[in-house]
């Protein structure tokens, strides 16, 4: 099954602490793992970020929002248990425990930093599935998808000397060339049968990386890198990049 979203892990996770012991999130984790039949390829899925589990992040959520709702309390370092208000909310046999559940309680209110009355900018139902890291992806995701389109088009607005000069930035960045004078010199100037450059792939000059580097509007098509790979086998070329504006 899919991984469930940390509000649907909510009152399972409530259920496993409903025995009144001290329980470390870890053992939460694997039992609702069990509970939710996961794969251990699901178990094991990372958040994009790459620093952490993305359902052991849901249930650590969970666990964090009840906290703040007073309905779990922490006894120690990543160990928590129920309290009296989290034992009366089961007591009343919830079919389902969410966002809007905890809401009832003034110290999730102050927590959340909401006002009582009904916001006009109401999050969608997807975005209420989230926990705030993963709302922060999607933004971050966004951001970064706007950004890359605009600079894409003022790259294209450009002249084909500053493209040129943009890559030669970029793989300075990236660490490859000796210095930008070398580079610069190198960029544009070789003009042998489809390579537009030559760049140092290190400070000392021991190899050399073979470029191209072209707007482009439509695709990249077969012809244009069979023309390069030709370029890179006629110099005896083993390493090349080939760098477009192309989608």
């Amino acid at each position: 099954m899919a991984i469930p979203d940390f509000q649907s892990v909510m009152l399972p996770l409530l259920r496993f602490a409903s025995d009144k012991e001290e329980h470390s999130l870890q053992e939460a984790i694997e039992a609702l793992s069990k509970e939710f039949k996961l794969s251990e390829e699901e178990k094991l899925e990372l958040l994009p970020s790459g620093t952490q589990a993305r359902f052991a992040n849901r249930v650590a959520w969970a666990r964090s929002y009840f906290k703040q709702a007073l309905l779990v309390e922490n006894t120690r370092r990543s160990f928590f248990k129920i309290t009296q208000r989290g034992l009366d909310l089961l007591s009343k046999n919830p079919s389902y425990i969410n966002k809007k559940t905890l809401e009832q309680y003034e110290e999730f209110l102050i927590f959340q930093n909401v006002k009582r009355e009904v916001d006009s900018d109401k999050p969608s139902e997807e975005q209420e599935k989230q926990t705030p890291e993963e709302s922060l992806e999607v933004a971050y995701k966004i951001l970064s998808n706007g950004l890359a389109a605009e600079l894409i088009q003022r790259i294209k607005d450009c002249t084909p000397v500053f493209f040129e000069r943009l890559v030669v930035e970029l793989l300075l960045a990236m660490g490859y060339g000796g210095s930008r004078v070398e580079a610069g010199r190198a960029i544009g100037q070789s003009g042998d049968g489809g390579i537009d450059g030559i760049i140092d792939e290190d400070k000392l000059g021991l190899d050399s990386i073979y470029i191209q580097a072209k707007r482009w509007e439509g695709s990249v098509g077969r012809p244009e890198i069979q023309k390069f790979v030709g370029a890179l086998q006629g110099n005896r070329a083993h390493k090349g990049v080939f760098i477009t504006t192309s989608d």
